[in-house]
């Protein structure tokens, strides 16, 4: 009998942990991004949540000074821009927002100087970087279920997921980031999504 109760709890949490799973990563479904919400760019312009162009759109989270997945899934980004621009989609048809979780540190200037390293250097560049109140960053941050908190050391801890919204802002998917970030998986849904 007690074998019995044993398989049935552990079949519990494995059927929970697909559940879960399923309805975070495999349907994500539609987003509510925050239309009271305007954050400002790396070129001092507002950016406001409430009039987003008609575009798909990447976006991620990340902080200047994460020592592992952060920058690593902005390089892979960078590299898939380039195929995206080879195809003359990136900028008109898609676009990449890129949200620091960190305002405080992040200031307009270190996050300039991070997208510089990206070979952003110019508003019409296609790929936006933004930063507002820690308030408005938790609130986008929820609207796609990006978790993250400040423990005081330095180091955020964060989810490690970036985001793909249709030009209707549906949550079509959710990506790994850092080493998980497949630069040819996700060329492959952003061309099928916008052709």
């Amino acid at each position: 009998m007690k074998k019995l109760y044993i398989s049935f709890a552990i079949l519990f949490v494995v059927g929970v942990g697909i559940g879960v799973y399923y309805l975070q990563v495999i349907r994500p479904g539609s987003a509510e991004l925050p239309d009271d919400v305007v954050m400002e760019t790396i070129f001092d312009e507002d950016y406001a949540f409430s009039d987003m162009p008609k575009k798909a759109r990447l976006i991620e989270f990340m902080y200047t000074n994460c020592p592992d997945v952060c920058p690593t899934t902005t390089l892979e980004m960078s590299k898939l821009r380039h195929e995206l621009e080879e195809e003359g989609v990136f900028g008109d048809d898609i676009e990449f927002i890129t949200i620091t979780i960190n305002p405080r540190d992040d200031t307009q200037e270190v996050l300039k100087d991070y997208a510089s390293r990206f070979e952003v250097d110019s508003p019409d560049d296609g790929w936006i970087f933004l930063r507002s109140s820690e308030k408005d960053t938790q609130e986008v941050a929820d609207a796609l279920g990006f978790l993250y908190r400040d423990p005081g050391t330095g180091d955020i801890i964060h989810s490690t997921f970036t985001y793909f919204l249709d030009e209707n802002n549906n949550l079509l998917e959710k990506f790994a980031m850092g080493n998980g970030f497949d630069k040819d998986k996700v060329y492959k849904r952003i061309m099928s999504t916008i052709h």
